[in-house]
């Protein structure tokens, strides 16, 4: 059957409807008031146990009831201290209800309880504290844990009210018309009527603070009024003259009369765009330029700017080598024969080139105009001029009639006939060695 109904007259009923019925009809928690002694359990350091006065509960719909205080053992002392649970252990199989301990392990927390819904139920009454090394369990070792029964709602008259109430039953005094409950010690309204006289601590005067009051609960407000500073709306004003005496004020251009046709200029400035029939050009007067001229009179930066000095080679355009005339200017380093004629071979000895010694060396110092000297480089790679002469004097740049540079981008055009003959050379060789493998073989 899906549908089941009980208690009736010769019908069995088993132990498990009942419990799931009054389980219905009241929770589980021990049958007294808060604070009250039921199943109180204690500590009176009389060794490792502790206490458990009388009481009557009820759990899972089961009831229990103890008649005289009993004394529950205590595990001794771990290594660590631990947290007990003294609880009423419910078993349906045993048909029991008895004051069990769980133990805790040692250093953790309260341990857990068994609260299935058909088997086992623990109810817990208190925690027990054991330190290490403890040997009794004192009062303050003890903390409880019990839940009480709730209280029924009811109604009653001042005369009919219950007798020997717990704390915190509720009910309908019909005689006051009010909901009162039971402190422990008299019964209170739920929500009592207050009234100034019963407001306990009120004080005897209050100093007002910042607020408003209606101009008809103004008393002794005077008749009139002192104007104070305010203005008016220009119609509002009544006997006001019909001309007056302008004072300081500003007028358009075009609403005077009478203004001169010309002015005399002032001091003022003009832009060198509205500037009419000025030259086109300017004989340069007498100056001077600081930072761009050197000593020897040689342009520091070509044509007076510092862009060449300061731009960097970057993106996809066209880039040309330079070259700085003697004049200062720039010049592009250009190969293609339409710019070249009479192109004819010229000899260049390996052996020249072979004997030329690279070196790393430091430039000296330099003194400048303001006598402040600027280090040379250090470690730079190269050749020295004057040895490179007797051997290809047409990389030697000359100033003054003396050697002052090398031609250092014609480098690579005196590399080739080293490259040349050591493919000639090579290539003998290669000729020789398969003439040799041939006899060989």
């Amino acid at each position: 059957m899906t549908i089941t109904s009980y208690p009736f007259d010769e019908q069995p009923v088993s132990e498990g409807q009942f419990s799931y019925l009054f389980r219905e009809l009241q929770s589980t928690g021990v049958a007294d008031q808060v604070g009250g002694s039921s199943f109180n359990t204690y500590g009176d350091s009389s060794g490792m146990q502790v206490k458990v006065a009388p009481g009557f509960a009820l759990v899972r719909g089961h009831a229990v009831q103890s008649t005289g205080t009993e004394t529950i053992t205590i595990a001794a002392a771990s290594t660590s201290a631990r947290i007990d649970r003294v609880v009423l252990r419910l078993d349906p199989a045993a048909n029991s209800i008895v004051i069990a301990v769980v133990q805790g392990a040692p250093g953790g927390g309260a341990p857990a309880l068994t609260q299935t819904d058909t088997g086992v139920y623990e109810f817990p009454l208190a925690q027990v504290s054991v330190a290490v090394g403890a040997a009794t369990i004192s009062a303050s070792a003890v903390t409880s844990e019990r839940r009480f029964i709730g209280n029924t709602v009811g109604g009653w008259t001042s005369t009919t009210r219950p007798q020997s109430p717990r704390i915190g039953r509720l009910g309908l005094n019909t005689s006051t018309n009010t909901w009162e409950y039971w402190t422990g010690s008299a019964w209170s309204a739920l929500a009592p009527t207050v009234t100034w006289a019963s407001i306990s601590g009120r004080p005897n005067e209050f100093a007002p603070g910042s607020h408003t009051h209606d101009w008809g609960d103004v008393i002794n407000k005077p008749t009139s009024f002192n104007p104070s500073t305010h203005t008016h709306d220009w119609a509002q004003v009544t006997g006001k003259p019909s001309t007056y005496a302008p004072s300081s004020h500003g007028h358009d251009w075009d609403e005077i009369s009478g203004k001169p046709s010309t002015f005399a200029p002032a001091s003022h400035s003009h832009t060198w765009a509205s500037i009419t029939s000025k030259p086109s050009t300017f004989a340069p007067a007498s100056h001077s330029h600081s930072g761009y001229l050197t000593s020897g009179s040689t342009i520091a930066w070509a044509n007076g700017t510092k862009r060449v000095h300061n731009d960097s080679v970057s993106g996809s355009g066209t880039y040309y080598a330079v070259w700085v005339q003697g004049d200062g200017t720039f010049a592009r380093n250009t190969s293609s024969i339409k710019f070249k004629e009479n192109v004819r071979d010229y000899p260049i000895d390996p052996d020249d080139v072979l004997a030329l010694r690279p070196v790393i060396y430091d430039r000296k110092d330099k003194a400048g105009e303001d006598g402040t000297v600027r280090p040379g480089r250090k470690d730079e790679v190269g050749l020295i001029a004057e040895e490179v002469e007797p051997h290809l004097p047409w990389l030697i740049n000359y100033l003054d009639g003396t050697v002052d540079g090398l031609r250092y981008d014609l480098l690579g055009v005196a590399l080739l006939p080293v490259v040349q003959r050591q493919a000639e050379q090579l290539a003998a060789m290669e000729t020789r060695l398969a003439a040799l493998e041939s006899k060989a073989a």
